[in-house]
């Protein structure tokens, strides 16, 4: 498997953009994608974060269906897993060559991970699979699930911490350059994430960052700060890449 762990693979998602997402060029994703790409069209599989958002999700599929294909990455299709064909995922999971996990509010989409028993099947899968968002932070051994709608910051029964797909040990916070200043319940969130450093790292990726996972090893592509221990570092610059491990 080649995993890619976006923040957005198409530029801020909270700001205006084109119908049809453009794939980020910055940092070498394109390239990176084209470079593992098969030199044929495959079957692309677009997983869900919330599974009965199926207007939203056929929508996605369209709009990212067209993006690929501009960025010459050619998909036959690329087909919503969702509430509606959520049996077929045995069959359809291995029939593609590239897997979406899609962006969305991290722990709905957590526990449709988890009623459909991806993280076993995924244990035989070895084509190529990008995260957004929600989808990178899910793919964690160890989900950070930052708290980021109206009340779940406020509420002491609010898990921060999922058992995810363990397809990488890397915890990542994704939308930096957007949410380190936005306020959820009188806190601002970046300080909730220096709280919650102490329990356990991770990174935080402005969206043009990612982290590339292929032939066990891990690399930073772009800017990023390290969450630890209550503080924060920035570890490594646009257009630079930083080995992980």
């Amino acid at each position: 498997m080649t995993l890619f762990l976006t923040s957005s693979p198409s530029g801020c998602p909270f700001e205006p953009g084109p119908d049809i997402p453009v794939l980020d060029t910055r940092n070498h994703l394109v390239a990176n994608l084209r470079a593992v790409w098969p030199d044929h069209a495959v079957l692309g599989l677009a997983i869900a974060a919330d599974p009965h958002a199926y207007e939203e999700n056929d929508e996605m599929c369209r709009v990212f269906l067209q993006s690929f294909a501009d960025a010459h990455l050619p998909l036959t299709d690329l087909i919503p897993c969702d509430a509606r064909n959520q049996d077929e995922i045995g069959t359809l999971l291995p029939q593609s060559g590239f897997v979406m996990l899609c962006g969305g509010h991290v722990p709905t989409q957590n526990h449709f991970f988890a009623r459909i028993g991806l993280a076993g099947l995924f244990h035989s899968y070895h084509g190529i699979v990008m995260g957004v968002s929600a989808g990178s932070m899910n793919a964690a051994r160890i989900v950070y699930a930052a708290p980021e709608e109206p009340g779940e910051a406020a509420d002491p029964h609010y898990s921060r911490w999922l058992n995810g797909l363990g397809l990488t040990e890397t915890r990542i916070l994704p939308h930096y350059q957007f949410i380190r200043e936005h306020v959820l319940d009188g806190q601002k969130v970046e300080d909730i994430a220096l709280a919650d450093s102490k329990k356990r790292h991770f990174l935080a990726l402005p969206d043009g960052s990612y982290i590339l996972c292929a032939d066990g090893s891990e690399a930073l592509y772009g800017k990023a700060w390290y969450f630890a221990d209550g503080t924060m570092e920035e570890i490594n610059e646009d257009e630079d890449v930083l080995p992980l491990r």
